[in-house]
């Protein structure tokens, strides 16, 4: 078995189409078909059920597929740790983050390491907090920077870097806009602009809500910060969300307010996976940020 037959066969795996999966490998379409006849040959069983040049895998193909894709990410890690070896200060690093930290918290960091590391280059990953919980544990990325950090979970492991806030934003001409501070309760009889089920920090309002006694009536949904925060802007609400999202500016027709009771934070860190060790570069990235939020915390204090 070649690595080359490894690589065509999860092409045309994934696209469901031998010429599509030639032209992405810039290669003539008969040699990947040559390479595909050849692995099956060599493992004696058919991995692709043939339709013309459209191919769907057989069952013991996606078999296969879920093995060889595992491989590969073993050879890939392999290979820039080799590379991170012979000059860390040159890696790449992988990371995920949710849109609260998109805007400001990610970037701060990674402009302030790459003073120090100009060379290093970051892939990144957007997601919702569960997919990126699940990209870590699969090795899809290298790390994330979440909030809450995750307790309890058995593959991966996280460190603190700060805790942080939650205001309240408030349409301008809300009853309660010209209050220094608010208390949770006083929102009992408002229409709330919330994440969707199954997003984190919808998770953390309605839990701080029901710890009051009452659920939060969500009559609008937006699956991002600014669209949360244009729904409130638009009048259509009111909102819970990290503060340091509104570090730069208010949305229009905004106000922010401290919630006094109870005070609403959240937990923000960075997590790894816990069963494999960290590639150089990575190392590098990890240490810094739990450096740098720890110098920025004590300045804040």
């Amino acid at each position: 078995m070649e690595f080359r037959q490894i690589q065509y066969f999860i092409e045309v795996a994934n696209r469901e189409h031998v010429t599509e999966a030639a032209h992405a490998l810039h290669v003539a379409q008969s040699a990947v078909s040559r390479q595909i006849f050849n692995l099956e040959s060599e493992l004696g069983v058919n991995l692709f059920i043939r339709d013309g040049r459209n191919v769907k895998l057989t069952p013991i193909g996606k078999v296969f597929l879920d093995h060889m894709k595992e491989a590969m990410k073993v050879i890939e890690n392999a290979q820039r740790e080799v590379q991170e070896f012979l000059d860390p200060e040159k890696g790449t690093i992988r990371i995920g983050f949710p849109s609260s930290m998109a805007n400001y918290t990610l970037p701060t960091a990674i402009s302030a390491f790459r003073d120090r590391y100009p060379e290093v280059k970051f892939k990144l990953s957007q997601g919702a907090y569960f997919n990126l919980v699940d990209a870590v544990v699969k090795g899809d990325i290298d790390m994330a920077l979440l909030g809450p950090v995750p307790k309890n979970e058995k593959k991966i492991k996280g460190d603190i870097l700060f805790l942080e806030k939650i205001v309240a934003l408030l349409p301008m001409n809300h009853p309660l806009a010209s209050q220094r501070s608010i208390e949770l309760s006083q929102l009992r009889n408002d229409s709330f602009v919330l994440f969707p089920n199954g997003f984190i920090l919808r998770d953390i309002v309605v839990e701080a809500c029901q710890q009051l006694g009452f659920q939060p009536k969500v009559s609008f949904e937006g699956e991002d910060i600014d669209a949360i925060k244009g729904l409130v802007s638009a009048g259509l609400g009111v909102t819970l969300i990290p503060e340091i999202t509104l570090i730069d500016s208010l949305p229009r027709s905004t106000v922010k307010l401290p919630i006094s009771d109870p005070e609403v934070t959240r937990t923000v860190g960075i997590v790894i996976p816990s069963d494999r060790e960290l590639l150089p570069t990575e190392k590098l990235f990890h240490e810094f940020l739990k450096d740098f939020f720890a110098v920025l915390s004590g300045f804040n204090k």
